[in-house]
């Protein structure tokens, strides 16, 4: 590799780890996911994701205006070849505050679930468990996850297609007992950026099909369908996304959420009878957070001189 390509690559890398951290401060911001004096549990998977979660997480911790701690935690649910090694030996390179917490959830979903089914459900229901449990016992004021814009995309489709819910995965959750609340500081990130930077930063990643299960169907499906219209429409998924930030319950037709009954002859609504007009849509340019980025390294430039 020549200096040039070497320096473009270090300027690529250097943009897109500028731009997680800002979407991930952004998301940490409109969300008020953070506060003074915060204990944050960040629940590390060994994945791609939970990684570049802590990572971010780090810097946000040395810039930001507040004070907080941060620390890992990682479930060792006793998956056969499970390489028990890898975190502890990665996290000590940090210096980091970690715990293993050493749970035999493998032995439970395999006497539960027959032999060739899906076993995330109850997997991921007896993790919550031990991870509220140890967030209590440590002291944790928030739990963090590593799910990013693409989950959440992903979740609300899965919700509509076969759970007939327009529901998806929101950035901060208080959970069902009132006791834990969980962040997803990646909220506004892309799962191809934060693939990227992975790879970049060479995460000793572990592989998540040790249990020998196999990612749901039905994700598999929706996933596929989004990376298609991602390639064939770009801007579709973004547009998707922002819709999801721009709710107007005044039209849809749930009358939980709106009173429809009660609105009036002379009632106006956000939104009014432009629905009766013909839509018009603006196109969104397949290079449109492109060009953002291009701005915000301007922007930065300015700043610093």
């Amino acid at each position: 590799m020549s200096h040039s390509q070497e320096a473009k690559q270090a300027y690529s890398l250097n943009k897109l780890q500028k731009r997680l951290r800002r979407l991930a401060g952004q998301a940490v911001g409109d969300f008020n996911m953070i506060e003074e004096g915060d204990r944050v549990m960040v629940c590390l998977s060994g994945g791609k994701d939970s990684y570049t979660l802590l990572d971010v997480l780090q810097h946000l911790q040395r810039v930001a205006p507040i004070k907080f701690d941060v620390f890992a935690i990682n479930l060792d649910q006793k998956q056969p070849g499970f390489p028990e090694h890898i975190l502890p030996e990665y996290l000590d390179t940090l210096g980091i505050e970690y715990k293993i917490v050493e749970e035999d959830t493998y032995s439970i979903v395999k006497d539960k679930i027959p032999e060739g089914k899906t076993t995330c459900s109850l997997c991921s229901r007896l993790r919550r468990g031990i991870l509220y449990r140890t967030a209590k016992e440590m002291g944790a004021t928030k739990i963090a996850l590593g799910h990013h814009r693409d989950d959440m995309i992903e979740t609300m489709f899965l919700n509509m297609f076969y759970g007939g819910k327009l529901k998806g995965m929101p950035p901060k959750l208080m959970s069902d007992d009132g006791q834990h609340m969980v962040i997803r500081p990646l909220a506004y990130c892309k799962e191809a950026d934060i693939a990227h930077y992975a790879q970049s930063q060479a995460f000793p990643i572990i592989p998540c099909n040790l249990c020998g299960s196999q990612e749901n169907l039905q994700r598999k499906h929706v996933k596929a369908m989004l990376n298609e219209w991602n390639t064939t429409h770009p801007g579709r998924v973004e547009s998707i996304f922002t819709a999801m930030q721009n709710v107007v319950p005044s039209h849809l037709a749930d009358h939980a959420l709106f009173d429809f009954r009660a609105l009036q002859k002379d009632d106006v609504i956000d939104g009014g009878d432009i629905a009766l007009d013909k839509p018009e849509f603006p196109s969104v340019p397949a290079n449109a957070e492109q060009d953002e980025d291009e701005q915000t390294v301007q922007i930065q430039a300015i700043e610093l001189s």
